[in-house]
């Protein structure tokens, strides 16, 4: 009896065993035997709020004293803020341009028989894309791109930062200002919309 019971014992830890493998197996298995990828089963890239340019708050220390230090906002998927102050406007030798745009990715449909792409991954290509160098010590991945012009005191910084499904990219131009200053500011800014983004 003992052998009939030690058998059985044995089929059921078999089946139970077998059960397990083909639950787990089959998680990827759709994909895995070709099956097509369905729309839903791509994710949609996340909506950003209507007034996010607003939301990035005061932004006067980035332009002439007499500039206007209000975002214009366009895009619905995609944010683009800018503001504009140029030196025909002004009294002295000063400028300054000031845009940030704010993109959420979706996922995207992969090779055949492939699961989709998420959508962070799909944000991270395009962020390993941007130029500039890699900046360490920062809470999120951080590209940067400088270039110098006119007696070091004329500058173009260029951030791209990338935060799960988003990447932020601030372009800000100005003169007279230092790089450091310059830079600064742009980082700021790029980690103010990643925040009101999220």
């Amino acid at each position: 009896m003992a052998g009939v019971w030690g058998r059985a014992g044995g089929v059921v830890r078999g089946t139970l065993i077998a059960s397990a493998i083909a639950l787990v197996a089959g998680l990827g298995i759709g994909f895995a035997a070709g099956e097509p990828v369905r729309a839903d089963d791509v994710v949609p890239a996340r909506k950003l709020p209507a007034d996010l340019c607003e939301r990035l708050g005061d932004i006067s220390a980035m332009l002439p004293e007499n500039a206007s230090p209000v975002f214009a906002q366009t895009g619905t998927g995609e944010v683009r803020c800018r503001a504009l102050a140029e030196e025909s406007s002004q009294k002295t030798y000063t400028a300054a341009a000031v845009s940030v745009r704010i993109t959420p990715y979706g996922g995207k449909i992969a090779g055949e028989g492939e699961p989709p792409f998420r959508p962070d991954q799909v944000a991270r290509k395009a962020f390993d894309r941007e130029k500039g160098a890699l900046v360490r010590d920062r809470p999120y991945p951080t590209r940067i791109d400088r270039q110098g012009r006119t007696g070091g005191e004329d500058w173009k910084i260029s951030v791209v930062v990338l935060r799960d499904d988003l990447v932020v990219q601030v372009d800000y131009e100005a003169h007279p200002v230092t790089r450091e200053k310059a830079e600064g500011a742009a980082l700021v800014l790029a980690d103010r919309a990643i925040w009101e983004a999220k």
